[in-house]
């Protein structure tokens, strides 16, 4: 995910100090039931598309945003899956963040899935039973996204998602 300028803006009077951010993930599927997914350009794996919301944003408009920008896919936000508090991430220039996301099921409702900017390598819409190898982080919520039923939260009787490091 690149880093938005109001985070680079902050890192200079802050340092590489701990930062707490909001996150949104997207878990997008189409009508066949395939869930749209991301090779990122930093780690090379496949994951659901996310990003950091801009000050102001909300969460079913980053979703909309992001799966735009790095798929050219045009979603709607469908329901809240699952809030979750991660552990800190620890990034190879020393900066330290924290995320809280906010995971969304969305449904594709145009565009053609392409690789749209340069966070992405590839994308590509696969079938539930026949995923790429994925962390735990996106299998979670998927699977989230597939249940019918409220929102999960975090801390409410399950172990906390692996770190990202």
């Amino acid at each position: 995910m690149a880093t938005p300028d109001f985070i680079r803006d902050l890192r200079t009077s802050i340092g590489r100090q701990l930062l707490w951010l909001p996150g949104v993930s997207a878990v997008v599927f189409d009508d066949r039931g395939r869930v749209l997914l991301g090779r990122r350009a930093d780690t090379g794996g496949w994951s659901v598309i996310g990003g950091i919301p801009e000050p102001g944003e909300q969460p079913a408009e980053t979703a909309v945003r992001e799966v735009h920008e790095e798929t050219a896919v045009r979603v709607v936000p469908e329901a809240v899956v699952l809030i979750e508090t991660m552990p800190p991430t620890h990034y190879p220039n020393g900066d330290v963040c924290q995320f809280m996301d906010v995971t969304l099921r969305c449904r594709a409702i145009g565009g053609e899935a392409r690789v749209n900017d340069d966070e992405s390598l590839e994308v590509g819409w696969f079938a539930v039973d026949a995923l790429p190898e994925l962390q735990d982080y996106a299998l979670t919520r998927i699977k989230r996204a597939l249940e019918p039923g409220p929102t999960w939260f975090q801390g409410m009787g399950e172990e906390p998602t692996a770190p990202q490091d």
